[in-house]
């Protein structure tokens, strides 16, 4: 990646409200380069979506889980696509997932990111996902993060990513 584009990149994560123009500004560049550049990221699948990073207690949830699962077994890449179908139809009724990932650590190998109103609302998800048949869970754990909390050793934001993004080499 070239260093203006993790420039623009940085710059995005940290307002992507800012016009081409603006953004030419800051950078150094003309708006044609920018805009230019930006089209190129898009194109690329660098830049996926535009998005703002809301104070999520102001829309009501006071509890952020952190739920690290086991499964049984692999699922097969049929089973992965069924379970992918499937959590996207849950997630419209009532799920409030921001992100499910398969990985590894502490001997689980999937995370699922969520947002709860309330504790009733995070104990009817945990228990969507241990009576969720496709993926077979073995064991389950959760880390609640309390957002109502008066203490916030660093919150939920991207500018802090922002400014590593310009130390990277490619």
């Amino acid at each position: 990646m070239k260093d203006l584009e993790r420039r623009l990149v940085s710059e995005l994560m940290k307002n992507c409200r800012r016009s081409d123009r603006q953004l030419a500004k800051v950078l150094g560049v003309s708006q044609p380069t920018v805009t230019r550049t930006l089209h190129k990221l898009e194109k690329e699948g660098i830049i996926k979506e535009y998005t703002a990073v809301p104070d999520f207690t102001k829309l009501g949830y006071t509890l952020l889980a952190v739920t690290l699962v086991k499964l049984k077994r692999h699922l097969s890449q049929d089973e992965i696509e069924k379970a992918k179908k499937s959590a996207k139809e849950g997630a419209k009724e009532n799920l409030n997932f921001i992100m499910l990932e398969r990985g590894m650590g502490m001997g689980y190998n999937g995370v699922f990111l969520s947002f709860h109103k309330d504790y009733a609302s995070f104990t009817e998800h945990k228990k969507w996902l241990t009576q969720y048949d496709v993926l077979e869970i073995a064991d389950i754990q959760s880390f609640l993060i309390d957002l109502k909390d008066e203490v916030h050793y660093r919150p939920l934001t991207f500018s802090t990513l922002a400014k590593h993004i310009l130390t990277l080499q490619t």
